[in-house]
């Protein structure tokens, strides 16, 4: 089956429950660490930098959803009502500094949250980026 989104996600946050419960509700979004070479590549060839945060890159809509949009646009996704969706998306800051405290990642999300349209050069990478992905990450359990 071929993969059209991908969510990238900080792979070393043992927190990331709200995009794991999300996740768990989707067949058709696979995920990737930050950290995996296939998602800094991505980013770079989509941002012309990495920026630090959650990344929803959806090949068949042809857009790239970051920070506070793509935590909304996974919740909306999963079916969870507007109100989660809302409160995601308003509090998706200080969850993410909440985040980084209690795992000690020692570093706050860049300030990137809108949607994208997706990059010629960043649907060139796109497949490795999906081949890398995983359904069900471990990081996400």
């Amino acid at each position: 089956m071929d993969v059209d989104a991908v969510l990238i996600y900080d792979g070393e946050c043992p927190y990331c429950s709200l995009a794991a419960i999300a996740l768990k509700k989707l067949d058709d979004v696979e995920a990737i660490s930050w950290y995996d070479d296939a998602a800094q590549a991505f980013l770079e060839a989509q941002f012309d930098e990495v920026p630090f945060a959650m990344v929803l890159a959806d090949r068949a809509e042809n857009r790239v959803y970051a920070g506070r949009a793509a935590a909304e646009e996974l919740a909306e996704r999963a079916g969870m009502p507007g109100l989660v969706g809302s409160l995601v998306r308003d509090n998706y800051e200080t969850i993410a500094r909440a985040v980084g405290v209690a795992s000690g990642r020692g570093r706050d999300p860049d300030d990137v949250h809108s949607r994208y349209p997706m990059r010629a050069d960043a649907l060139d990478v796109f497949d490795t980026l999906a081949s890398h992905a995983e359904p069900k990450p471990a990081g996400l359990s």
